[in-house]
């Protein structure tokens, strides 16, 4: 274990530690929330995480999780606001980042970030009890494929992807003609938690309509149960097809967060990142919205804002990414 204190605020100590043990004791108090930061805790991703936790005495109160890279990178905290805020104060301070935190927790992020608007968040899950599957003729497939995967998602992401992303995750899609047309995947799993989180799923515009997002993530979630007790998604409060689509799926809520852009109150960065503050605030207003009466595949199906793989898309949704 590799634990340093390095703040104090009363009797709350925040420290940065690599200790996985701890904080995986303390994520499992609510896994369900907590699942993109257990599967963080594998080897393949831990590497590129900053931890911070607050203790009262022994007991540990609350944790923050930055994954590093280009800014802004995920932050997801967790626990009693007055640890999130000593963590964020002194230990886990990126100048921007997604957040992931439930509502209540915000008073303790505010002081120290302004934080942008959005739509709350769903988190589901299902586990082979609830499961419903959607059988269809779908195919796995195989990192030599990256480059069509690549190309359907510049439909809706304009990302390029690394083909280690099938080698080492669950991808199923749809071909019509030779042309795939719809995929889903995954974002982070970890055998060892036994959990795994659904993402990237996307239908072509000229071919939604007709369950084919549904079928794609019905094959990954197939999948992952072999060898998962839970899967999760996210979704956005303000996407009723979406959360129907999941819910036929055997999905049901867990949760309902907040994904914010933050930007640290004092950063030089924050007139930097002004223009995508305000782009993506145009990707909010009421005209950019996409219509509710659409079936689940012409819009998003999920929202992972920007997990280790995805770039935020212009509306912040995975099918079209936390």
């Amino acid at each position: 274990m590799a634990t340093v204190a390095v703040g104090q605020r009363g009797a709350v100590v925040a420290r940065s530690t690599t200790d996985r043990a701890l904080l995986r004791a303390y994520l499992e108090r609510d896994r369900l929330y907590a699942a993109y930061a257990i599967c963080d805790l594998e080897d393949r991703e831990f590497a590129r995480t900053r931890w911070g936790i607050a203790s009262e005495g022994d007991e540990v109160i609350a944790v923050g999780l930055e994954y590093g890279g280009l800014t802004p990178q995920p932050l997801f905290v967790m626990g009693r606001n007055d640890g999130i805020e000593a963590i964020l104060g002194r230990v886990v301070r990126p100048r921007a980042a997604y957040l992931a935190a439930k509502a209540d927790m915000l008073p303790a992020v505010a002081p120290l970030y302004r934080i942008d608007g959005g739509p709350p968040m769903i988190r589901m899950w299902v586990d082979r009890a609830r499961f419903q599957p959607a059988p269809a003729a779908v195919e796995r497939l195989l990192p030599v494929e990256i480059g069509e995967l690549n190309r359907l998602y510049q439909l809706g992401f304009g990302a390029w992807l690394p083909s280690s992303i099938i080698a080492e995750g669950v991808y199923y899609g749809i071909r019509v003609n030779g042309r795939l047309v719809a995929a889903a995947g995954t974002h982070v799993i970890s055998r060892s938690a036994r959990l795994a989180v659904v993402g990237n799923v996307l239908t072509a515009p000229d071919h939604r309509g007709r369950g084919y997002a549904k079928a794609v993530t019905s094959a990954v979630t197939a999948e992952l149960l072999r060898f998962c007790d839970q899967v999760v998604l996210n979704v956005r409060s303000d996407n009723p097809p979406a959360i129907r689509a999941y819910l036929r799926l055997g999905y049901v809520e867990h949760t309902r967060f907040e994904e914010r852009l933050v930007h640290r109150a004092t950063s030089p960065w924050a007139d930097l990142l002004a223009p995508l503050r305000r782009w993506l605030g145009r990707a909010d207003a009421p005209e950019a919205a996409p219509p509710r009466a659409l079936p689940p595949q012409a819009v998003p199906m999920g929202y992972e804002q920007a997990h280790p793989i995805d770039p935020p898309s212009p509306d912040g949704s995975s099918e079209d990414p936390r």
